[in-house]
């Protein structure tokens, strides 16, 4: 699955412009991990993550439940998968901790994400706004969890926001969260009755211009491993699979 490998640098800052976009409420670090602490629907706000692959103390594991537990949370942990981080995986199948959900990180670059757009790039601002939050709310998705990530989105101090209207109607959204060197995909969001019509690359040329004019390069985002469609989009993109996690948490 290393199909594009990252350095522990690299790794580490993809890891805390991850948080910088989804803006839980509280992090701590400790040790080679970001926790962040949330009580939202969304998983990367509120799962212990370490900032390298390996070298990871199992032992830590306790520690970080003991975090969440005096913040009356639940823990549970993103790891990616690979033999640095066994030792961790071990311990958490020992506590009766299963390992679920796999996602895909992966990265790419601004200028190939820019190339996949021949149409007008949708429109972009610095801060949400009601055409933009619109898809997220929209009937066809979860409500809840579409709230949640409107808020989550909203209040982080680095993201743009970008949508697209047709007939008067906000029928896809995205952002990109700009930081740590890196431009952050997240939010890709189509109404179901226009996907299929090259909204996706409209977002993604949106977002690529923004993070150009920020002097970008690199860019990452995250998604789930069944996800066939969003897979194809964004492998015209150009981007390719750094490492698959799992979230690891209590049934």
């Amino acid at each position: 699955m290393q199909n594009h490998p990252l350095d522990d640098d690299a790794i580490a800052s993809l890891e805390r412009a991850t948080l910088d976009a989804v803006a839980p409420p509280a992090v701590q670090a400790l040790d080679g991990w970001l926790l962040p602490f949330d009580t939202s629907t969304i998983g990367r706000a509120k799962s212990a993550v370490p900032l390298r692959h390996h070298g990871i103390d199992p032992a830590q594991v306790g520690t970080i439940e003991t975090l969440y537990a005096e913040r009356g949370l639940q823990a549970a942990f993103r790891l990616a998968d690979g033999p640095g981080l066994r030792d961790v995986q071990t311990e958490l199948t020992r506590l009766g901790y299963q390992a679920q959900q796999p996602t895909l990180v992966q990265v790419g670059t601004v200028a190939a994400m820019r190339a996949l757009c021949n149409g007008e790039p949708a429109h972009v601002a610095d801060q949400p706004t009601p055409a933009w939050s619109a898809v997220y709310l929209a009937e066809g998705f979860d409500p809840v969890d579409g709230a949640h990530r409107v808020q989550a989105l909203s209040r982080s101090a680095h993201v743009v926001y970008v949508h697209v209207e047709e007939h008067g109607q906000s029928v896809a959204a995205g952002t990109a969260a700009l930081s740590q060197g890196w431009a952050s995909i997240h939010g890709m969001r189509t109404v179901p009755a226009w996907r299929g019509r090259g909204l996706a690359t409209r977002i993604l040329g949106a977002l690529a211009d923004a993070a150009t004019q920020r002097g970008l390069q690199r860019v990452f985002l995250q998604v789930e491993e069944g996800n066939e469609a969003a897979l194809a989009l964004y492998a015209r993109a150009g981007f390719a699979t750094a490492w698959r996690y799992h979230y690891w948490r209590r049934p």
